[in-house]
Formats: C-alpha cells, structure tokens, sequence
C-alpha cells in the first residue's frame, strides 16, 4: 500500500491506543500479503479513528466496545475493552455499556461481553 498520510495518522492512533506491543506483534508478519493486509485494516478501522470530525476517542471507543459486542466479535471486544485507559472511557461507563449491550444486542451478548470484561481487569490488576 502507498505510503500516505492518513496511513501514517491511522498507524500513529492505532498505537496510540492499543499500544505498541500489540500492533508490533499483529504487524510482525513480513509477508507481503500481510503486510498489504494490516495496511488495508490501519486505513480503514483506525483511519476513521484518526479523522477529524464530532466524535471524540472516547465516543469511538464506547462505539467500537458496543458494535464488536453485537457482533459478537469478542476477541476485539476484549482488544478495546483493554485499551479504554488510553481512549478515556471508564470501568464505570464498561459497565453500563454492558446493560445496554444486553439490552439491545441480548443476554448471551452483555453475558460473554461482561466475561471479557472481567478477564480484562483481572489481567490489569494482575499487571498483565
């Protein structure tokens, strides 16, 4: 992919909040297909991240916990559930998140959601 700004503003956001162990450990594999891949997902999930617009961190990331949740894309859910430190979104508001997660999206979503959620801060307190 052509290098571009954008890229490069969706690659900085990315870091900037799921960290840099996790993006150097998603973008470790020097194949050209994934390289092109990662490239393509940075532009086009973090890109909106990166945009100015109304929306804040904190609201894209209130945005992002509910819609992998309805889609019941845990292993995300879980991803961001983790980086909320870094997007301002607090324990308190996760936790309301999950009832309208339940509300909204059903049981058996608010119920894995609050799983992860749960694993998430037993990892934080462990210092994982």
């Amino acid at each position: 992919m052509k290098e571009t700004e954008e890229l490069r503003a969706a690659r900085g956001m990315r870091r900037a909040v799921l960290g840099d162990a996790y993006v150097d450990g998603a973008t470790a594999d020097l194949d050209p297909v994934a390289v092109e891949f990662q490239d393509y997902l940075t532009t086009t999930a973090w890109g909106v991240w990166a945009r100015d617009g109304a929306l804040s961190r904190r609201d894209r990331s209130l945005l992002v916990l509910a819609m992998t949740a309805a889609l019941g894309r845990m292993e995300e859910f879980r991803i961001h559930a983790g980086s909320t430190a870094q997007t301002g979104v607090t324990d308190a508001e996760v936790d309301e998140l999950l009832f309208q997660i339940a509300g909204y999206c059903g049981a058996p979503a608010g119920s894995a959601a609050r799983r992860a959620v749960k694993a998430v801060r037993a990892d934080r307190e462990a210092g994982e």
